[in-house]
């Protein structure tokens, strides 16, 4: 009797690329160490996939983020047990607060030291089970593929998030057969359509609206250029105003002039006071979060409120609403299209409220003292906007004053055009965000607008670029300071600047040369068009250190514990300083 064939067995990191490739992955963010090298192994003998070099495992996770911020694809970060995952775990963290997709493998020490406190060992499950979506420890090889289909499944569906998937490294080691059928588990359900008789009551209260408004987040953009689509038509056909959270910028378009620019904390005047005013406010795949709502007694206190949102957690959190809709924003929008023309529909005549926002616009609230002495660091982004629009730039910032001016300067008529650290507010965010966006837009104009401070957080990944051989953009507005710890300092702590000047800068042109990019340095207002018409026409990477107005403050602004009828403009005298209450919330 002939024996049966034996069947064929892989390695546990043989199966993980098998599976990553099945996922469709074509490039990964990673840096390698003793606990990863067998999966660095069965990388080195495929083709498939492309491994990106970075310089630190920050930079890995922030570059997968701006990779799938701009493509809509998961980012796939592969970083080593102990100092590599945590170094990750503040981008897991900022991917878990913007709702990024992303999956992060991380290697473990063997099983069989688990607990013994073993050479970089971590506790990486329980140290990012709070800051993930979902997370893994896997212990037997045969159960990889079925963990890490499900791990893409949780991370792109429903409100996407980050998975981690920690493997030990005899696991990667270990073999499996590889006839073992290991489908993903079904007990993951996320949201999809809405309730019907929902959509129709949340139809009928924007049609009979005299004051309505669309208040939209990052969950339109999450959920796909169709839901962007059906926005716009929801708009044309209500002729409500739209306004955006600094996530959801590019899900309107900024040159519509139903757009009413962003709102919240350094929102424009418009935005705010209409928001305020608003008889039904329709929240599009936004969570009311605190930078938008001001003091929460105030906030819209005559509105009638409609939330729609695919993470049943976030309704009710923190504003109570009149009429909840758990589903998918990009679907529950064109299930609105729908029944509005079902229902022959006619849009109110709103002439007394668009008057009333008129009024409001009139206010002029993103205008700043001009200077033909310094470069003002509001005009240099709209110089920025003026000389790139024609190419519809991917635009990532670091954090800071110089992502709220973007913010409010540039302009944006697309989705996933703009990548940010809404949530966290990370610092170091934007270069290697530039990075991962222009692998995965490689004909595109990328650019990190960045502050001087900021963008030395994760400075190394200039190597990633040059490596690599990306050309992408970085446009540094160099105030010398850490410009939002100082107006906060100013408008609460009395001018007391504790720590917040950047002392002992680098030479930015002379850095980027070592790294072999271009420097470009500008200091006057007369020169900035064409230092900026250099910086495009290089085909390379750029660093431009652009020197601008060293007191300058981010305006309008609503102060911490203030409603948003209590805006800071330009010209608005303060007093420097706030209460403890008001301290507490900045």
């Amino acid at each position: 009797m002939e024996q049966d064939k034996k069947v064929p067995e892989k390695s546990g990191a043989e199966i993980l690329i098998d599976c990553l490739i099945e996922q469709g992955v074509d490039t990964v963010f990673g840096y390698p160490g003793g606990a990863v090298l067998p999966i660095y192994d069965a990388l080195f003998q495929q083709k498939k996939i492309k491994h990106v070099l970075v310089r630190h495992e920050a930079g890995a996770a922030h570059a997968a983020e701006g990779y799938a911020r701009s493509t809509g694809k998961p980012g796939v970060v592969l970083v080593t047990s102990g100092p590599g995952a945590t170094n990750a775990v503040t981008g897991i963290a900022d991917a878990f607060l913007d709702s990024i997709p992303m999956i992060v493998l991380t290697g473990q020490v063997a099983t069989t030291l688990i607990g013994t406190d073993a050479f970089q060992e971590a506790d990486t499950v329980g140290i990012t089970r709070h800051c993930s979506k979902h997370n893994y420890l896997v212990k037997d090889p045969a159960d990889l593929s079925a963990t890490v289909r499900e791990a893409f499944t949780i991370a792109t569906k429903g409100r996407p998030g980050p998975v981690v998937i920690d493997i030990p490294k005899n696991v990667q080691v270990a073999t499996a057969p590889t006839n073992v059928v290991n489908n993903a588990p079904k007990r993951f359900h996320p949201a999809g359509e809405a309730d019907y008789i929902a959509i129709n009551k949340a139809v009928e209260l924007l049609a009979n609206a005299k004051a309505p408004i669309m208040y939209t987040g990052g969950g339109v953009i999450n959920s796909g250029p169709d839901a962007s689509a059906a926005l716009r038509e929801l708009a044309e056909l209500s002729g409500a105003p739209v306004t955006s959270t600094l996530m959801g910028l590019g899900a309107f378009p900024a040159s519509s002039p139903a757009w009413l620019g962003m709102l919240g904390m350094h929102g424009t005047y418009e935005a705010n006071m209409a928001m305020n005013q608003c008889d039904v406010m329709l929240c599009l795949g936004a969570r009311f979060d605190d930078r938008v709502t001001g003091r929460l007694d105030a906030f819209s206190p005559n509105s009638v409120k409609v939330h729609v949102d695919i993470d049943r957690s976030s309704i009710n959190k923190t504003i109570r609403v009149d009429l909840p809709i758990v589903a998918d924003v990009g679907t529950a929008i064109r299930q609105m299209v729908d029944v509005w023309k079902g229902r022959k529909y006619k849009a109110q005549p709103l002439d007394e409220w668009w008057s009333r926002i008129k009024g409001w616009r009139a206010v002029d609230c993103l205008n700043y003292p001009a200077s033909a002495a310094e470069i003002m660091p509001q005009y240099a982004i709209e110089r920025l906007f003026n000389a790139t629009k024609e190419k519809a730039p991917i635009i990532t910032t670091e954090v800071g004053q110089h992502q709220m001016w973007a913010a409010q300067h540039f302009h944006f008529d697309a989705p996933n055009k703009w990548l940010t650290s809404g949530g966290l507010g990370t610092m170091g965010y934007g270069l290697p965000a530039a990075i991962g966006a222009q692998l995965g837009n490689p004909d595109a104009l990328v650019i990190d607008i960045a502050g001087e401070a900021s963008i030395q957080m994760n400075i190394q990944e200039m190597g990633t670029a040059t490596q690599y051989r990306l050309p992408v953009k970085v446009f540094i507005l160099n105030n010398e300071w850490m410009g939002m710890v100082r107006q906060w300092q100013e408008l609460t702590y009395e001018s007391r600047y504790s720590e917040s000047y950047s002392d002992s800068l680098p030479d930015f042109v002379a850095l980027a040369e070592a790294y072999g990019w271009k420097g470009i340095r500008c200091e006057k207002p007369e020169e900035l068009d064409a230092a900026i018409a250099e910086m495009l026409a290089y085909e390379g990477p750029v660093m431009f250190d652009c020197r601008v107005a060293k007191r300058a403050n981010c305006f309008p602004m609503i102060p911490s514990g203030a409603a948003h009828t209590d805006m800071i403009l330009h010209s608005d005298q303060v007093s420097g300083t706030m209460d403890d209450e008001a301290k507490a919330l900045v």
